[in-house]
């Protein structure tokens, strides 16, 4: 059910490409209602506008009809927010997010997969933390960007994902008694993501029951704007093989930088051999 929700949001971001003539930075969309393509909680949905309602990166929105489904369409600017996120020496990928109907598509897998903990890590928003608390999933956002923490913080009187402003690479992870954790790596491989997840595993590595119960998410790309690599998984093939993992699951999404391209986002789900 799961792997159809993903490829519905897929069609209805195509078809939502053809007929948006706004000029927004960023544009995404969130159904009004559960529906048989669409078949989530009422509930749930319902937090996800909540959180894009509350957001300042959201200055716009409206009902719009794509297809045979009702959506809100969701308008934003980052600019303040990607420029204030690569000020940090330590800052290893700049902030662009996800969208959130595909944030919470991540979050039912974790659940599918049953994860204990979903770990966001330069969680930007925290709308990946967000979404694994939507299902009751104990979360964590780590991002260490303290403007875009605050923002967290905010949206946190929605729902509260524990948000941490710190260099993840740093952070003291058996500080949240983890048992089963699942960590969600933000920002592509060729673009600070690498460097990212490798200072994560070093600080896992510790942590020998973690370390064999945990699962990675890696988001990346098939464009041909950045370098290939050689053991493929959309650029964190080597990243793979270096720390023993195998990929178990690979799903496509829609994403704020893949608006205009042709192919999504893929997440890349592994786990240790």
């Amino acid at each position: 059910m799961i792997e159809d929700i993903a490829k519905n949001l897929i069609n209805l971001k195509k078809k939502f490409t053809t007929i948006y003539d706004g000029q927004s930075q960023i544009q995404e969309i969130i159904p009004v209602s559960k529906s048989e393509l669409f078949p989530i909680d009422q509930k749930d949905l319902e937090l996800l506008h909540e959180f894009a309602k509350i957001s300042p990166i959201y200055y716009n929105h409206y009902e719009q009809i794509i297809g045979n489904t009702t959506c809100v369409v969701y308008e934003g600017d980052i600019n303040k927010y990607w420029l204030n996120s690569i000020q940090h020496s330590s800052s290893h990928a700049p902030f662009s997010p996800t969208w959130l109907m595909s944030a919470y598509i991540c979050a039912l897998f974790a659940k599918k997969f049953e994860y204990s903990e979903v770990i966001d890590i330069g969680s930007g928003d925290g709308r990946i933390a967000f979404c694994a608390k939507i299902l009751d999933l104990k979360s964590y956002s780590i991002e260490i960007d303290d403007m875009l923490v605050g923002l967290q913080k905010e949206l946190c009187s929605i729902l509260d994902f524990n948000p941490h402003c710190s260099d993840a690479t740093m952070f003291d992870y058996s500080s949240i008694k983890l048992t089963k954790p699942l960590f969600f790596i933000g920002g592509l491989a060729q673009m600070g993501g690498n460097s990212l997840a490798s200072g994560v595993f070093d600080k896992i590595s510790t942590m020998s029951n973690v370390q064999q119960n945990s699962g990675w998410v890696f988001a990346g790309t098939y464009s041909q704007k950045y370098l290939a690599d050689p053991k493929n998984e959309a650029g964190w093939g080597t990243l793979i093989e270096k720390n023993n993992l195998k990929s178990v699951k690979t799903v496509s999404l829609p994403t704020a930088w893949t608006f205009h391209e042709l192919d999504e986002t893929p997440y890349i789900f592994a786990k240790p051999l």
